[in-house]
């Protein structure tokens, strides 16, 4: 179950670091439409339309990149006070009961979505002769079932806390830059005499 838990948050990294060049890519179109309007006096007609494309694609493909850093909001105001197999208990509970109702419908509804988009050839509104919309809304289910695989992984975790008491490592990711100097401080006082 270890590995299957590792193979899947892998999936989530990667989809995650992945898509979070889209900000890089939005910042530069935002910029270029900022410098095109105000300083050549020649807004463009495409900026908006590729800014929330961007958008929308960067907030969802990291849905499961942000779960499987257990970096969603969460109400545990008490939950996290409980000892690990309680807190494991209730959030398979809720895992069975919310999380995969939802994510299903999301599914569901989102390759509707998509589909209905397709068949009509849909395109923007917001410009003349906009781009397409439905690439743009296959990341919905594309999305959705990510999250969905990395939902599984989530309860794998629950399951191992359940039986060995003790909540499985997550993997790995960027420190708070205020976390690595208080970890180096801390060392350097300790190295010096």
């Amino acid at each position: 179950m270890h590995k299957g838990i590792e193979v899947i948050d892998r999936i989530s990294h990667w989809s995650g670091k992945t898509f979070a060049w889209c900000i890089l890519l939005l910042t530069a179109v935002v910029g270029m439409e900022v410098f095109m309007r105000y300083v050549m006096r020649a807004p463009t007609s495409w900026a908006y339309d590729t800014s929330y494309m961007l958008y929308g694609t960067l907030f969802m493909m990291c849905g499961a990149y942000a779960l499987s850093n257990n970096a969603h909001v969460r109400a545990d105001v008490l939950s996290r006070y409980f000892p690990p197999r309680l807190h494991a208990g209730l959030d398979l509970v809720l895992f069975l009961l919310f999380f995969y109702p939802g994510v299903i419908a999301l599914v569901w509804n989102g390759f509707d979505y998509f589909a209905t988009s397709f068949r009509q050839d849909e395109h923007s509104s917001f410009t003349p002769g906009g781009p397409p919309l439905y690439p743009f809304k296959f990341v919905i289910p594309f999305a959705a079932v990510l999250l969905m695989l990395q939902g599984v992984a989530e309860i794998g975790r629950c399951i191992i806390c359940l039986r060995e008491g003790n909540w499985p490592a997550r993997p790995g990711d960027v420190e708070e830059l205020s976390d690595v100097q208080f970890k180096e401080s801390s060392q350097d006082e300790e190295i010096q005499p």
